[in-house]
């Protein structure tokens, strides 16, 4: 058992096995081609599926994590069957769903620095207690969204790229734009 501080705020304690399915993803599986390279490809997308088996808290079936991913410890972190992370997102403590499809460079932020105390520079002050986004099943997150602390994705929405959700998105609403907004909702046509 390892015990890791979190900034003195939070203490977590990581197996063995779960810290050496860290030190693989991290130090060498975190770094194979993407999942659609034709050499290491696959190779890559069964390793770092195989590690995050281990290191989230829940991990379905057929999950592809891509090319530098980088989800902390993993903790706090479910993700359903057939979803995948995208290359170089970076995530915090969330929930996703089933069928999920995130573009590259997707930021999924889920707590903040403190800045109330005037006498501390901001960096020196912790962080707050992590708020967890929630994104529901079939979902599609272009390249480079961001993601705000404690939003709700809702099922069959689609964050257009580029996007800055700082409310909750309705499911099968279509949104886009810093902050994101409602353009239109998906429809059977």
């Amino acid at each position: 058992m390892v015990t890791i501080n979190l900034r003195g705020r939070r203490t977590i304690k990581l197996g063995w096995s779960k810290m050496f399915f860290l030190l693989l993803y991290y130090g060498f599986a975190r770094h194979l081609p993407c999942s659609f390279k034709p050499y290491g490809g696959k190779l890559g997308k069964k390793l770092r599926y195989v590690c995050c088996k281990r290191i989230f808290d829940k991990c379905g079936k057929d999950v592809n994590v891509e090319h530098g991913a980088d989800f902390g410890t993993g903790h706090g972190i479910e993700i359903g069957d057939n979803s995948g992370i995208g290359v170089n997102s970076l995530i915090g403590v969330v929930k996703i769903g089933k069928d999920v499809m995130m573009g590259p460079e997707v930021m999924i932020i889920t707590k903040n620095h403190l800045y109330s105390d005037l006498t501390k520079p901001m960096r020196l002050q912790e962080s707050e207690t992590p708020c967890p986004v929630i994104i529901e099943d079939d979902v599609w997150i272009g390249a480079r969204a961001i993601i705000l602390p404690g939003r709700r994705i809702g099922k069959g929405a689609i964050v257009g790229a580029g996007a800055v959700v700082t409310k909750d998105v309705p499911a099968y609403a279509i949104v886009g734009g810093n902050p994101a907004v409602i353009l239109k909702y998906r429809s059977a046509e």
